[in-house]
């Protein structure tokens, strides 16, 4: 006779988070993160403007096991800022691995695409829009209006624009 089957039973499929997550403690163990919500609640342990200044790296232990240094990366300007947050940060760490596991925190002064995958650690400030002359822009909208294809028709009264704008007179 067949078993009734559970009604909350997944037939077959995983959770990604199931399926991923021996994969990221191991890699969050390479670097020395034992807990890994320490890195994916960065913003929720520390605080999200602490979060958006500073990105942990690894914790690394001393010889006899006791008082990690957690290594913070930060760019230059903002590392005075960390500086005299350093023993909130470490408070704050602590909660979240439940005891004192770490004993100092060391800051990492870096160039906004510091790591070494090549992605950007911090988020740049929004660029101010260029305005154009609007006897500019006509000009380049002139020269574009032969073109058939609407797209193409707009990135080219864009680029002259833009070509225009830059002129010397």
């Amino acid at each position: 006779m067949k078993q009734p089957r559970h009604p909350n039973t997944t037939r077959g499929f995983s959770r990604a988070a199931t399926l991923v997550q021996s994969r990221i403690r191991k890699a969050s163990e390479e670097r020395g993160f034992a807990v890994t919500r320490l890195l994916t609640h960065w913003a929720e342990v520390v605080g999200e403007a602490t979060a958006q200044i500073a990105t942990p790296v690894n914790v690394s232990y001393g010889k006899g096991g006791m008082g990690a240094t957690l290594s913070l990366l930060t760019t230059g300007a903002q590392a005075p800022m960390l500086e005299m947050q350093k023993e909130q940060i470490r408070d704050k760490v602590n909660a979240c691995y439940g005891y004192r596991a770490i004993a100092r925190v060391r800051i990492t002064q870096t160039a906004p695409t510091g790591f070494a995958d090549g992605r950007v650690a911090f988020a740049a400030a929004p660029k101010a829009a260029k305005i154009i002359d609007p006897a500019v822009q006509s000009e380049a909208k002139s020269l574009s209006e032969n073109v058939q294809n609407t797209d193409l028709r707009q990135a080219l009264a864009a680029l002259g624009a833009n070509v225009l704008s830059k002129r010397k007179p």
